[in-house]
């Protein structure tokens, strides 16, 4: 009966979303009302959708994006997917809130050196790690540097120390590496809450990487300064960092996948060089490359096509690559069990190697043309 039903502007009134709210909602697909009138358009609730409104309101004050409240409102009942979502939305939270913090003491700086041009100078930060732990990481990240000339800030390998890591990122746009390096903070006081940044010249990169050969003991690293100092066996190498702000990778390693496919690193590698592409305009500047679609059935088995964009065919989740990123990321990871993230067909895909969790591959999708 509609005399059981509440308006619309009783349900906002007693969940504390707004009439606007509840409309984009509505549209979201996210609460649809119970009864729409069909002269009118005016909507109408049951009495047991209040619960759900007021749940929604507190998802939105928490900043819960869109697909989450649609996941946390359309969880089925024992499946704990609800609380699965939000303990991933707190993480996101968690890990922003860090990221602020070190922007803040970033910008802390940049104002003492505004403010005291003549006295201020950078803090330099010397520490050490595992010269094999920075050699795998090199050889992790080098495939993704960018090469651009209009984009110089790409052109080189960022050194993020973030006390007791050290992070390599190396980005083109179209792809990103990330490899994490343990640092030594026994011997370096005040190392564990220290953070500087270097962007390392590609060839001072290489230079850096053939310095360390195969050796096994500690690496010192100096950064922080205008210089980028490398020291290990009686061997010292020094050059200048880039003078540029690295762009914020941090967003982009938050990925929120759809599926997780666990696979070796060979048999993917065997699947994307033997699977039929397409050569489309997809490449840097709009180049042609082969691009091959990642597809994941409802059972969760990944298989390897080429994009047919008149044929949607019978896989539920499908996700197109430039075949040739996809190898060198592979190329460049470690042998064995990976996991391939996937998010969707506009979202990026990772590849991860579970006993390496701070080393990992991002690769942005190929839209395929309509």
């Amino acid at each position: 009966m509609e005399s059981d039903l509440r308006s619309i502007g009783e349900l906002a009134r007693d969940s504390g979303l707004s009439v606007s709210a509840l409309r984009f909602y509505d549209g979201a697909d996210v609460l649809a009302p119970a009864r729409v009138d069909p002269r009118t358009g005016y909507r109408w609730y049951a009495p047991e959708q209040l619960a759900d409104a007021r749940l929604l309101a507190r998802l939105r004050r928490v900043g819960l994006p869109l697909a989450g409240i649609r996941a946390v409102l359309g969880a089925a009942p024992g499946s704990g997917e609800g609380r699965r979502v939000l303990d991933a939305h707190l993480r996101r939270l968690e890990d922003g809130l860090a990221d602020a913090r070190r922007e803040l003491s970033l910008i802390r700086r940049l104002i003492d050196q505004r403010e005291n041009p003549m006295t201020a100078t950078p803090e330099e930060h010397r520490f050490t790690v595992p010269a094999r732990a920075l050699a795998g990481a090199l050889d992790a990240v080098r495939f993704a540097v960018g090469s651009d000339p209009e984009l110089p800030v790409l052109s080189g390998v960022l050194f993020d120390l973030d006390g007791g890591l050290l992070r390599l990122v190396a980005t083109d746009r179209y792809r990103m590496a990330l490899a994490e390096v343990p640092v030594d903070a026994s011997g370096t006081p005040g190392v564990a809450a220290a953070s500087a940044a270097a962007i390392v010249p590609t060839a001072l990169a290489d230079a850096v990487r053939a310095l360390l050969g195969s050796a096994d003991g500690p690496v010192e690293l100096t950064l922080g300064g205008a210089a980028v100092r490398v020291a290990v066996d009686g061997h010292r190498i020094e050059g200048a960092a880039l003078d540029h702000d690295y762009p914020d990778y941090r967003a982009l390693v938050r990925l929120d996948p759809v599926h997780r496919v666990g696979l070796t690193a060979a048999d993917l590698r065997e699947a994307v060089a033997s699977a039929p592409t397409r050569s489309l305009p997809s490449g840097p500047d709009g180049a042609d490359c082969e691009v091959a679609v990642l597809a994941v059935d409802e059972a969760g088995r990944l298989t390897v096509a080429a994009p047919d964009p008149g044929v949607p065919g019978p896989d539920a989740f499908r996700v197109a690559v430039n075949r040739d990123f996809l190898l060198e990321a592979l190329a460049a990871g470690a042998p064995g069990q990976l996991v391939l993230e996937l998010g969707g067909p506009v979202a990026p895909l990772a590849l991860r190697t579970p006993d390496r969790p701070g080393t990992f591959s991002v690769l942005m999708p190929v839209r395929l043309p309509a």
